[in-house]
């Protein structure tokens, strides 16, 4: 529940900046232009190509369609704010913004998850891996993924919904849950808790099985032979670097939500602030559009037609 002074934020991490603030928007947009373009263009790619109909490629299509996802709930927001010259936004649009992005990291690295066992099975258990990872499992596993992604925050939606604000300044460019709960004067034990257990079911949970896939990927890579191993590194690269470059985001988030950074540059703090939902819709596509053979080579077909 929100009292009257909370029936908006205000978002006081934005700056004055002029006259750049032009330059900002067009920066911005034509950055999201550059994550909608390249994401639609290799999700059309792997679906309208049947060599592509795989587990591997469904699972970096689900990818790319919550990178649409995730910066659709920040960059339209974004751009309205830089052009604002009142950084106030409403509760409802904060709290359902605070949904999209809670979400959208959960599923990211839900999906990064499901693509590490994948490769487990492919190096691992080759002569299996079309029983163990048929389409249909693939598609299961899938809709899981974001079911339980929506399912689990919308929980914590309806925990931060019944909080009574004292406040409503927010310290940050976009609404964040846990900044929120820091204005609240009722009372956020049962907030705390949840976000405790949240956090357990969303990080730590799922790095067990990162964890065991890589160890058993590493095992048969020292065990195996050299094609083996050029195998894995080849399949295994792209996924290790965007899950290090999503942990990198994560930590950056963390520090800004829950640490008191404001003795940093400006500029620095805001990309600190934004790294977590611009870089990795943009670095995924590019990196796998760049890494995978299969898709590369289908990319130039279409960009500059049979050779």
């Amino acid at each position: 529940m929100l009292n009257s002074t909370s029936s908006y934020f205000v978002l006081a991490a934005y700056f004055h900046v002029g006259n750049l603030r032009y330059l900002y928007f067009k920066l911005t947009a034509l950055l999201y232009i550059v994550i909608v373009f390249v994401n639609i263009f290799l999700i059309v790619v792997i679906c309208m190509n049947r060599s592509l109909h795989e587990p591997m490629y469904m699972f970096l299509c689900s990818l790319f369609v919550n990178e649409l996802y995730g910066s659709s709930g920040l960059f339209p927001f974004l751009l309205t704010q830089i052009l604002s010259d009142i950084h106030t936004v409403s509760a409802s649009l904060c709290f359902l913004q605070v949904y999209c992005l809670y979400t959208y990291a959960s599923i990211e690295l839900c999906n990064l998850v499901i693509m590490s066992y994948d490769r487990y099975l492919a190096i691992c258990c080759p002569l299996q891996y079309n029983t163990r990872m048929s389409l249909n499992k693939v598609f299961i596993f899938i809709i899981a993924v974001w079911l339980y992604s929506f399912v689990k925050f919308l929980i914590t939606f309806s925990l931060a919904l019944r909080l009574t604000l004292c406040e409503n300044i927010l310290n940050s460019l976009y609404c964040r849950n846990y900044i929120i709960i820091k204005l609240a004067c009722s009372d956020t034990r049962v907030n705390n808790i949840y976000g405790l257990f949240s956090f357990v079911l969303s990080v730590i949970v799922p790095l067990f099985p990162i964890i065991f896939s890589y160890m058993k990927i590493i095992h048969i890579c020292y065990c195996g032979s050299k094609q083996t191993r050029q195998k894995a590194v080849s399949t295994c690269t792209p996924h290790l670097v965007s899950l290090l470059n999503f942990s990198f985001g994560c930590v950056f988030e963390v520090i800004q939500s829950r640490f008191n950074i404001n003795s940093l540059p400006n500029m620095l703090r805001i990309f600190l602030s934004l790294y977590f939902l611009t870089c990795q819709p943009l670095f995924n596509p590019v990196l796998y559009g760049l890494k995978m053979s299969k898709i590369r080579t289908l990319c130039k077909l279409i960009v500059f037609g049979k050779m």
